[in-house]
């Protein structure tokens, strides 16, 4: 028997240990809870898995009471993590590359979710197969380098405690616990899984993809899970969803009084319909005790990766979870792992303890070696098992568990290749590197494993989690199946990092696209929401309106005509713009300047469009550009118009004999215009914007009982300067248009601009009392109006005519139609005479 040397602290911790922790003879079912598995090997790893769940009895109580040993029940579907570590040993031993001429081996424990038991299952690895002394040996410890555990953060807590007074490497394959990677507490202690940073936001994804607000939260009684709800309530409350209760599970040791507690009877009496679960296997599986035995036709769950919902008890016929959406690890499939879970028998390992009782349970055997061996060994395969038993594909704890193994041989073979030469001529005891040798290598990992995935131990490299989002489902043929439905991937772009396919969801009888997972009803016309007291926003009781009142819709009948109206008018500005283009080298498009009409034309679009801004829920946003975008749109529409009738006069004093005027009429001066104009209106607006802008603000005086959200214009002045200044442009426009009026009827697009300008002067003239006068969403819909109307009046006063003798009077769009409509004083000075556009 060896003594190692052990810090004085490890001592003194084992001499206080409850002395049924020393010493066999105490456990009479010993044997029964403590199996152990072993292959020899040059170098040794240790496996702890949860593959017994032994301190929860039925909800009966009534198996075996005279007992002193509590029954235990297979986690059947752990057994695939057994089944990895032993896939990757063989694999690496057959590799001639990695651990030449040295071979590996490993010893498997159970662990359970218990304190004590799984600290003894840790001081049984440390002491050996004898008694469970402490700070003894009992075998060559020297060939022990590290050990693969911790399905759960409380087994890693449990078995890291004692691990970490000998600097043993731990390499947990659970879950990503942030405050396991302390490495002042925890400096042996190595994680595998990646980090669950983003998951909240994908839920919180799915529930705006469905339009869930409301819904529960069950999480464990522990630091990550109060994590979790920290993060889920926060990003919920930014996207307007409410959590209609939290179920915290204890996470202490399994014992039949907490099997009672009736956790499942209050989530299925919620009024929630969506419930989200977070959590692992082993804290988690009290939901599974105290489920009903009967199948969950009106909730749908939401849970995370980290519980394998398909793992259930034996016993319970029904599942409450049918219908799930599971964020599971997105993995890589490892090489011919399939085909090896097809050969395992009981006959090809019969060392493996683990495996005939497995193999007895999951096949229900008799106990009979006779019968066994005739009826489960020689036509029992895994892939005939049911799901809640076994899954041939790998599961993301296995894929961990797997990836850890090869990371601990990638650690020992770099160790083995740095160490001295001198050391090699030293015996076989000398040649095994310690196990505290191995940190250096492992802290430094980074490699591929052999489905192409980086695998690495620093959590400052650890990456983020991607996720597959899994439907639990069962077909016609009453197989449960786990089907892809979607993915997860935080590191995409936003919006293409969540996507789901509802067409391949098996939604256990529910229509997830119309239902709706929320506290109220959206009040119906003539209806009004009024807050209920101490309860979320999502709640709310919907009142009758008052007489006289207008009750609120998600859009309001006004918004929707105002919109219609806007985007008509402007496609039919549009469509004239096209037409103008494809008659461009006609008369009468030539006679009006071509340049500037194109350009009034599509200022109008603008004008009809800008209009949008000031219809729906404001925002900062829309805030700062609609009083900014209407003034410089407006005014460029304008400054074409007051540029086409300077155009207008100048083309007719120009056909005089000896007029200087000639040098004026050329398109460079008309567009100069129209920029000068423009751009002392982009100053004032810069000004505006520069001092004091237009932002969100509240109303809450305008209607009592209300807060009315509305756009504030900042400056006043600044406001009323870009409107005077537009309005001192149009009055231009209509005076020399009107100066103009009695033109030759070759030049009669003077009459058409005196006639809009008017009605673009009388509509803002109207405007400016009416909307001194009104408040709230009747100021806004007065502007609307204004806008829709003085550009309704501009595209109709002066280009209908014109699109009327285009399509309908092609005569008069000819020149000789032109020379024989104009008046015989002006026949020195027709079209054909004038500067074209």
């Amino acid at each position: 028997m060896q003594v190692p040397t052990f810090p004085l602290p490890a001592l003194f911790l084992f001499l206080h240990l409850p002395s049924f922790l020393a010493w066999k003879e105490n456990f009479p079912c010993f044997e029964q809870i403590h199996p152990w598995v072993h292959r020899e090997g040059d170098l040794v790893i240790g496996g702890f898995f949860p593959l017994y769940l032994l301190a929860v009895k039925s909800l009966t109580g009534a198996e075996h009471p005279h007992k002193a040993c509590n029954p235990h029940q297979w986690l059947h579907k752990n057994y695939q993590q057994v089944l990895a570590l032993m896939f990757a040993v063989e694999e690496i031993n057959r590799d001639p590359t990695l651990l030449p001429n040295t071979t590996l081996g490993f010893h498997i424990y159970n662990t359970y979710h218990s304190d004590a038991r799984t600290l003894e299952s840790s001081l049984r690895w440390l002491s050996g197969q004898g008694q469970t002394i402490p700070n003894y040996s009992c075998e060559r410890r020297d060939r022990s380098m590290a050990v693969i555990g911790g399905a759960t953060s409380a087994l890693s807590v449990q078995m890291g405690t004692l691990l970490e007074l000998y600097r043993f490497p731990q390499v947990s394959y659970g879950p990503f616990d942030p405050a396991l990677s302390d490495k002042g507490q925890f400096p042996s202690f190595y994680q595998m899984a990646p980090q669950d940073s983003f998951l909240h936001l994908g839920i919180v994804q799915m529930l705006l993809h469905f339009g869930w607000s409301w819904v529960g939260l069950v999480v464990p009684d522990d630091m990550r899970g109060e994590n979790f709800l920290l993060d889920m309530r926060e990003e919920m409350r930014r996207n307007k969803a409410c959590v209609a209760f939290i179920e915290k599970i204890p996470v202490s040791e399994r014992r039949h009084e907490e099997s009672q507690v009736a956790f499942m009877p209050r989530i299925m009496a919620s009024s929630a319909k969506v419930i989200i679960i977070h959590g692992d296997t082993d804290s988690l599986m009290i939901l599974r005790y105290s489920q009903p035995h009967t199948f969950s036709l009106w909730k749908v769950w939401i849970i995370t990766s980290h519980w394998d919902v398909t793992m259930r008890p034996h016993n319970h016929d029904g599942d409450t979870f049918l219908g799930a959406l599971i964020f599971s690890y997105q993995t890589s499939e490892i090489p011919d792992f399939k085909a090896f879970l097809k050969t395992v028998t009981p006959a090809k390992y019969p060392e493996d303890i683990f495996l005939k009782s497995f193999w007895v349970s999951a096949f229900e055997c008799p106990d009979e070696p006779a019968k066994l061996e005739q009826d489960c060994l020689l036509n029992a395969s895994l892939e005939m098992l049911p799901l809640h038993y076994f899954d041939m594909t790998m599961l993301s704890l296995s894929y961990f568990v797997y990836s850890a193994v090869y990371a601990v041989a990638w650690a020992l073979h770099e160790t083995l290749q740095t160490r001295p030469e001198v050391e090699s001529v030293r015996d076989e005891r000398c040649l095994a590197p310690r196990h505290w040798q191995l940190h250096l290598s492992l802290r430094n990992t980074d490699f591929n494993n052999t489905a192409g995935d980086r695998v690495v131990l620093d959590e400052e490299k650890n990456p983020v989690a991607k996720y597959d989002i899994m439907n639990f489902a069962m077909k016609s043929n009453y197989n449960e199946v786990l089907v892809k439905v979607g993915q997860f991937v935080p590191q995409d772009p936003l919006g293409h990092d969540f996507t789901i396919c509802e067409k391949n969801i098996y939604s256990n009888w529910l229509d997830l696209k119309t239902l709706q997972a929320v506290c109220t009803e959206h009040c119906g016309s003539g209806f009004r929401k009024v807050a209920q007291e101490g309860e979320p926003v999502c709640c709310f009781d919907c009142v009758q309106c008052p007489e006289g009142k207008i009750s609120n819709q998600r859009e309001e009948p006004l918004g929707w005509t105002l919109t219609c109206m806007a985007l008509s008018f402007s496609l039919l500005t549009f469509l004239i713009l096209i037409l103008f283009v494809r008659h461009r080298d006609t008369p009468i498009v030539k006679a009006n300047n071509r340049v500037l009409s194109y350009t009034l034309l599509i200022s109008l679009i603008f004008c009809f469009l800008c209009s949008l801004l000031f219809i729906g829920h404001p925002t900062t946003v829309t805030c700062l550009l609609r009083q900014t975008t209407f003034g410089i749109v407006f005014t460029v529409a304008v400054s074409s118009i007051l540029a086409k009738t300077i155009m207008v006069v100048l083309a007719f004093k120009a056909t005089r004999p000896g007029s200087r005027m000639r040098m004026w009429v050329q398109p460079s001066v008309a567009n100069s215009l129209v920029l000068i104009c423009s751009g002392i209106q982009v100053i004032l607006c810069g000004i505006w914007l520069g001092t004091f802008p237009p932002f969100l603000g509240t109303d809450p005086h305008s209607e009592p009982g209300h807060i009315i959200i509305e756009c504030k214009e900042g400056s006043s002045t600044a406001f009323y300067c870009v409107l005077g200044y537009m309005g001192v442009l149009a009055l231009a426009s209509f005076m020399v248009a009107f100066l103009v009026r009695n033109l030759p009827d070759t030049f009669n697009e003077a009459k058409f601009i005196t006639f809009s300008m008017l009605v673009f002067c009388s509509v803002w003239v109207c405007f400016l009392p009416t909307y001194q006068s009104s408040k709230g969403k009747a100021m806004v819909a007065m502007e609307v109006f204004a806008i829709l109307a003085s550009s309704v009046g501009l595209l109709g006063c002066i280009f209908i005519p014109k699109c009327y003798v285009i399509l309908l009077r092609r005569e008069r769009n000819a020149l000789e139609g032109l020379r024989n409509k104009s008046d015989p004083r002006s026949k020195n000075f027709a079209p054909e005479t004038l500067p074209r556009a």
